[in-house]
């Protein structure tokens, strides 16, 4: 190591050979031993073969590099294949952990597919699939079924689109456990309507459905966990395309909450999809209200792209996933 003047900074690996040169083992810099990233780098830095963890990891150190591990292997290859043959983790995994690893592979696949293949029919799919895992109930209404059963708003956005625009609504958990909905806004792809969105902007408009990737991805974890909890997921899956029927700049559109939006930008259309799924998710009188969404730019402009704004009307909650954030490392701002 000194030979190398390895530091052990943050980020940082360096692997070394045994008298017959082969691969002996390996020391990685990792900062904070808590932080899933902080080990993240490690599987990318390391060759093929089987890895074990030197012992004097405590518990909690391991679960991060086991979270962490997995984050730094993950590749996206639907569409083209990842060739290189990763390095494993030989080790005694921890059940939750590999729970939350699954589920942010689920979030990070569903973001990345593009349109083409993860319009609002996928997004329903998605769903009933982790219903038939979990034995949760699905109902979903589309397409012109949401002009009779009051979800005006979600119907105007999406019903430009030649995929018809839909809520979906999943249930699971017995009753007597306290009830959480999770609603996730599903643009699955948001040209900005007629209030068409510059080329730049539009680019990587696909992940506009992240607020339902992430719901989706975390009412599975809650019913995989079998936690103690009644929970209601509530998806509003539209694309806000362009066509002949798109809703438009001055248009006065009803909502199912009963008061009149007056459209004043048609790039605006998630807090129009989102008012009738909270809307409805209040008429279930749920014991808490969790709410996902790529809402603005602006939090991004003011935050960077690794720091989730939360927004709470409840302080002590807030003040309890504030915290967990920090204990995690994985924080947000209020």
């Amino acid at each position: 190591l000194e030979a190398h003047r390895f530091d052990a900074a943050a980020g940082s690996l360096l692997a070394w050979a045994d008298a017959d040169g082969g691969i002996a083992g390996a020391v990685a810099g990792i900062g904070d031993p808590l932080d899933p990233y902080a080990h993240a780098h490690i599987p990318a830095a390391l060759p093929a073969g089987d890895w074990h963890v030197a012992p004097g990891l405590d518990d909690e150190a391991r679960k991060a590099l086991q979270l962490g591990w997995g984050l730094g292997l993950y590749r996206f290859d639907r569409y083209k294949q990842n060739t290189r043959t990763a390095p494993r983790l030989v080790d005694t995994f921890d059940d939750e952990t590999f729970a939350v690893l699954a589920a942010c592979v689920r979030v990070r696949d569903l973001v990345n597919t593009p349109t083409e293949h993860m319009g609002p029919d996928e997004l329903e799919t998605v769903a009933r699939e982790l219903a038939a895992t979990h034995g949760a109930m699905v109902e979903v209404i589309a397409g012109d079924a949401l002009l009779a059963q009051n979800y005006p708003a979600i119907h105007a956005v999406g019903r430009a689109s030649h995929r018809a625009p839909r809520i979906i609504e999943l249930a699971w958990g017995d009753p007597a456990h306290p009830h959480v909905v999770i609603c996730g806004k599903g643009v699955c792809f948001d040209t900005g309507g007629l209030d068409l969105k510059a080329a730049a902007g539009m680019r990587n408009m696909k992940k506009d459905m992240g607020g339902a990737a992430h719901a989706l991805a975390l009412a599975g974890l809650v019913m995989a966990r079998k936690l103690p909890l009644r929970i209601t997921l509530l998806v509003a899956a539209v694309e806000n395309a362009v066509g002949p029927n798109a809703f438009r700049p001055g248009e006065v559109i009803a909502t199912r909450k009963g008061v009149s939006i007056e459209v004043d930008n048609t790039d605006a259309e998630g807090r129009l999809v989102l008012c009738d799924a909270l809307a409805r998710a209040g008429e279930l009188a749920p014991d808490l209200l969790l709410d996902f969404a790529t809402l603005t730019g602006a939090a991004r402009v003011a935050l960077g792209p690794d720091l989730p704004a939360l927004y709470a009307n409840d302080d002590t909650l807030a003040h309890d996933w504030l915290a967990a954030g920090q204990r995690t490392r994985d924080p947000l701002w209020r």
